[in-house]
């Protein structure tokens, strides 16, 4: 039951999470984005990585995976194979992504970065706050 519950509030810090990334990527949809909007979507952006893999790992646990899950990579590459997500190649790349972003100073690297978010990963973690928003649906409906 700890583990249900676990997982259950991870989700819910993801929703919130996503939810300031949306805000952002809605507002780049209505105008460029200055240096410092960029770096908040990059901000937004390692929040709810960390928060999408960690929930991934509490709701794989609770689920009885036993495979042990050490990191993001582990966590990425079990959800994969249960079917929480599609796309493995991006949520990999997403790591790589979310390694560089505590390393950049380049203005050029940010804007890289950011594009690649608003343009792709932001879909991924809709994605995942969709098919983890249906599972909890049908779970409380059972209880």
């Amino acid at each position: 039951m700890g583990n249900y519950i676990r997982w259950q509030q991870r989700f819910s810090n993801y929703q919130k999470a996503f939810t300031q990334l949306k805000s952002a990527v809605e507002l780049s949809h209505q105008r460029e984005l200055s240096l410092l909007e960029r770096q908040g979507v990059v901000q937004a952006f390692e929040y709810t990585h960390e928060l999408a893999w960690k929930t991934m790992k509490d709701f794989l646990e609770y689920r009885g995976s036993t495979e042990q899950i050490y990191g993001s990579k582990d966590a990425t590459r079990q959800a994969f194979s249960f079917g929480l997500i599609d796309y493995a190649d991006v949520w990999m790349r997403m790591i790589q992504s979310r390694n560089l972003t505590s390393h950049i100073y380049d203005e050029a690297m940010v804007a890289d970065i950011v594009d690649e978010i608003l343009s792709n990963y932001f879909f991924r973690f809709e994605e995942l706050k969709i098919k983890f928003s249906k599972i909890l649906e049908d779970e409380n409906q059972m209880l």
